[in-house]
């Protein structure tokens, strides 16, 4: 079953490649006043040392230069949307044939708009997890730090904090200290460095860690002398 949808994507491909440079040609001929039906019908058609045939080429070259602009002004345009909607370098990179480094240089301003806030909440276990987007670090931090800070006053309060950009990178995170009575910046461990998309096993799998940790970090801290 792989296979065949690779081989349908393959020829889906090739399709579309066939179709632009159809398309090419055909301005290429329009431009240099030839009919759609006239010869020649394809650029292989051509005498390769006639001016003719160096005159249509050039205007073939200029119509791929324009449609090269086109898309890349096309890509930027969509590169933006898809990171307003959630999209990762690593994500643009798969899309596009590049690296996750090499999509972040050339849309530099298309991630990092996202920040994921997520808190741990209850003293006891099990343990509820909540979840919030927000379009500022700054915003995402302080709010995670107020939720903390304030939650443990119920028992139902949020007792840890963190705080991941739009490729799901920990930026941040923070846990209540029971001796202090307030919240206090930690570093997570780098397993738990990367948090998984919301909803699915391996973000269920990720918050039990995380539960593991803090749950161990709160007890470091509450017999600590």
């Amino acid at each position: 079953m792989d296979e065949l949808w690779r081989g349908e994507e393959t020829e889906a491909r090739v399709r579309t490649a066939a179709m632009i440079r159809d398309l090419l040609w055909r301005e290429a001929k329009m431009r240099g006043g030839i009919g759609e039906l006239e010869h020649p019908h394809s650029p292989n058609a051509l005498r390769p040392d006639s001016p003719a045939a160096k005159r249509l080429h050039l205007r073939h070259l200029e119509v791929a230069a324009e449609c090269g602009r086109v898309a890349q002004q096309l890509m930027d345009e969509i590169a933006a949307r898809a990171g307003r909607a959630g999209a990762s370098y690593p994500e643009m990179g798969a899309a596009t044939g590049l690296t996750r480094q090499a999509a972040r240089q050339r849309w530099p301003q298309a991630v990092g708009t996202r920040w994921h806030l997520h808190t741990m909440t209850g003293r006891q276990h099990p343990h509820g997890a909540g979840t919030m987007l927000l379009r500022s670090r700054d915003k995402a931090v302080s709010t995670g730090w107020d939720a903390v800070r304030k939650g443990e006053a119920a028992s139902g309060g949020a007792i840890a904090a963190v705080v991941s950009d739009s490729e799901r990178q920990v930026v941040w995170s923070c846990v209540f200290d029971p001796v202090d009575y307030d919240a206090v910046s930690i570093d997570v461990p780098k397993e738990l460095g990367t948090v998984p998309a919301g909803g699915g096993e391996d973000y269920q799998m990720w918050f039990y860690h995380w539960t593991q940790f803090v749950d161990a970090e709160l007890e470091r801290r509450t017999t600590r002398t």
